[in-house]
């Protein structure tokens, strides 16, 4: 339809005069490489802007390297909230802690306050903390980063604003399955590739009474870092129904390393 309303307009204005009637085949051919021409000038600009799959992914590699490199440690508040059925206004249980991560030993938690059913706390909360323990052990952490070792990782085509920052946004699927690896999306900040949302289904349930998680976890820049703000994670099975486990991260400390003390990411996490 509009190859045809471009020829129609053509006709009627060549030579400054209305001339409707057959257009010569010729011509016909002319006028369609005149229209393909105008087309790809027209969309060349389009083209021209859109970004490097393979460049942006370096980018987010680079951005997960700079914290590993650059941050020695850190302590957070954590709010741990769970909720069941379609009430996430009353949590039937709730704990908060102190959590302090070091580069050389992991992450470790001091309970500042606990309330709600004690039971899941013990068999809900409890295991939560002791996998994430696990996961930031020195040897294990970096099976966890989000970067092109861990993840097969492929640019959609729009840019996306997320919380007033422009977003390169792209779908993920890990190379192995675990709780914490993610099949979904990330938003990554189009100015300095940091993680500014994660979103997808947990590749592995955390265990056999657990269903099909989905995950979001959103970030904000603290200090220059990507630091995570706030995660929600939903499961629903026969047995237990629907169930809700939000987390809050709120009062980051942030140490930096000394300059001379600063070493490159391990070499595997850089294949």
């Amino acid at each position: 339809m509009l190859e045809f309303a471009w020829l129609i307009f053509i006709d009627f204005h060549v030579n400054g005069e209305a001339k409707p009637g057959v257009i010569p085949f010729d011509r016909i051919s002319t006028l369609r490489t005149a229209h393909l021409l105008l087309y790809l000038a027209a969309a060349a600009p389009a083209w021209a802007n859109q970004p490097d799959q393979a460049a942006v992914i370096h980018g987010i590699d680079e951005a997960v390297f700079y914290r590993v490199n650059k941050v020695a440690g850190y302590t957070v508040t954590e709010r741990y909230s769970v909720y069941r059925g379609s009430d996430e206004a009353h949590p039937v249980a709730a704990m908060t802690v102190k959590t302090t991560y070091r580069r050389e030993s992991g992450k470790s938690y001091v309970v500042q306050s606990s309330s709600g059913s004690v039971l899941i706390r013990k068999f809900g909360l409890d295991p939560i903390l002791e996998r994430e323990k696990e996961i930031n052990l020195p040897g294990q952490v970096e099976h966890s980063w989000i970067t092109s070792a861990n993840y097969d990782m492929t640019l959609k085509p729009d840019l996306q604003t997320l919380d007033g920052r422009s977003c390169y946004v792209l779908s993920i699927h890990p190379k192995r399955k675990a709780p914490n690896l993610i099949v979904g999306s990330i938003w990554v900040d189009a100015k300095d590739f940091t993680i500014v949302r994660l979103e997808g289904v947990a590749s592995k349930p955390p265990s056999i009474f657990a269903g099909t998680t989905h995950m979001t976890r959103d970030y904000k820049n603290v200090n220059g870092f990507s630091m995570a703000t706030h995660a929600r994670a939903e499961s629903s099975t026969m047995l237990y129904g629907k169930t809700v486990v939000t987390i809050d991260y709120t009062g980051y400390s942030i140490q930096i390393r000394q300059p001379d003390a600063a070493a490159p990411a391990p070499r595997a996490a850089l294949e």
